[in-house]
């Protein structure tokens, strides 16, 4: 059996010292879930919190498998504390599985250079213009697929409103890009961060990221960036942020 841990502090030690905001974003029980096999005395455990999963602690097949009721997506992102959980998912999952790698930045203090970003937030080409998130941007953004991701772990909007934060990038009334949190812990948020198809490489996410940030500073909120790909490294690094190392994930599709 596989329980939902409501007690997240007794699993902290499984998942040490790993620098992923969506653990401690699910440690805290601020968003997303924590499950283990056995309860009174765990020795691994599963963060789960929209479409990422971390694996942490003695590896466990049964544990790597499982999927709650209340997911509905056949898409999930799996994460492994270390290559004895990898192999565990590949087992687990065969074919589905896509060995990927991902990017971490650093997590660093104060680090940002506030005019830079200033610059960057204001040199939108006259045609755009650049808002926060607010709750009819929240429900656009909510039925639109490219940037559903911008608000798709907040069940409402106060919630959102509590303890997410973004901006969109408007070509009049259409939302063409933006940054946001793709999901809180306590002191900040993990950004996401999409330009629609049609209008990339206009400046437009690099303005966006860079709003977001100062509106994160401002509120004394940390916003930590995840990336997937080396683009989205060039980008962070744009903005301030310092590579740390890269690390394997896998795809899962048909989850």
């Amino acid at each position: 059996m596989i329980y939902e841990e409501k007690q997240c502090a007794g699993t902290a030690h499984i998942f040490g010292e790993w620098q992923e905001t969506i653990i401690w974003s699910c440690l805290s029980q601020m968003m997303g879930h924590i499950f283990v096999k056995d309860r009174e005395y765990p020795d691994s455990a599963m963060a789960l919190l929209g479409d990422f999963c971390f694996l942490a602690g003695v590896p466990e097949p049964e544990l790597a498998a499982y999927k709650p009721a209340y997911c509905k997506q056949d898409f999930i992102i799996m994460v492994p504390q270390n290559e004895a959980w990898a192999r565990c998912i590949e087992l687990c999952y065969g074919e589905k599985a896509k060995r990927v790698t991902r990017y971490a930045m650093k997590k660093e203090g104060d680090l940002f250079d506030r005019k830079v970003l200033e610059r960057a937030a204001a040199g939108l080409p006259e045609e755009y213009q650049i808002r926060m998130i607010e709750e009819e941007l929240f429900e656009q953004c909510r039925q639109i697929p490219w940037c559903r991701d911008f608000v798709a772990q907040y069940e409402t909007y106060e919630k959102y409103r509590a303890c997410g934060l973004g901006v969109a990038v408007l070509k009049g009334d259409e939302i063409v890009s933006g940054a946001s949190s793709y999901s809180s812990y306590p002191g900040g948020i993990e950004i996401e961060i999409d330009t629609k198809e049609d209008y990339r490489r206009r400046g437009l996410a690099y303005a966006a990221g860079a709003r977001l940030i100062l509106e994160c500073l401002a509120r004394g909120w940390y916003p930590s960036w995840d990336a997937q790909n080396k683009w989205s490294v060039a980008l962070a690094e744009k903005l301030g942020y310092h590579y740390s190392h890269a690390y394997t994930a896998y795809e899962i599709r048909g989850y």
